[in-house]
């Protein structure tokens, strides 16, 4: 497996080990060993399955009293996941991450907590997995603005599907329910 660095460094692009013969492939899409030895969370609580049609727009979420890290992937399609830094303090404070995630590709995206996190479905549907450290806690969920300009998020220019608390989050300079960086966590 291979742990990539992305712009920012607590975002982590994991590619698996993938060994693929006429019949097929096999990889691990997760080893508890394997992760902890690459500095990534192996407590996982929760894990999601999400399917979406071409131009979904879920995000950009997050919990405050109970920030999850996500660990990330498409199964089925392709979808763009995008991370942003939204730690008050943090010195990487409003920055974002955008990579493809694909069956494809099969690559894996840690989001650490005390970022917000959303994506977008770029292929006619999407199945997209996502392990958390900590469990849904649906009065503890916040988001911000997808189209904030000063995040200058480069998302796909669809015809985008929202969900109505989607479409009215505020932009993160008007956000009053923001984590706390801490540094050497």
């Amino acid at each position: 497996m291979n742990v990539l660095p992305t712009s920012h460094p607590e975002v982590l692009l994991i590619e698996p080990d993938v060994f693929e013969d006429p019949r097929g492939f096999f990889m691990e899409t997760y080893h508890v060993e394997k992760y902890a030895a690459a500095g990534l969370p192996t407590d996982y609580l929760q894990d999601n399955h999400s399917h979406s049609v071409r131009g979904v727009l879920r995000g950009m979420h997050y919990q405050l009293q109970h920030p999850q890290g996500k660990l990330v992937r498409a199964v089925n399609g392709e979808v763009l996941d995008v991370a942003v830094d939204i730690r008050k303090g943090s010195p990487h404070f409003g920055q974002c991450v955008s990579v493809v995630l694909s069956a494809e590709n099969r690559r894996q995206l840690y989001v650490p907590p005390g970022f917000a996190h959303g994506y977008c479905t770029l292929s006619e549907r999407a199945d997209f997995l996502y392990k958390c450290t900590e469990i849904y806690m649906p009065t503890d969920e916040y988001g911000i603005a997808w189209d904030d300009p000063a995040l200058a998020i480069d998302w796909p220019g669809l015809d985008y599907k929202l969900s109505d608390k989607d479409r009215v989050y505020p932009l993160l300079s008007e956000s009053d329910h923001l984590p706390d960086y801490q540094a050497d966590k």
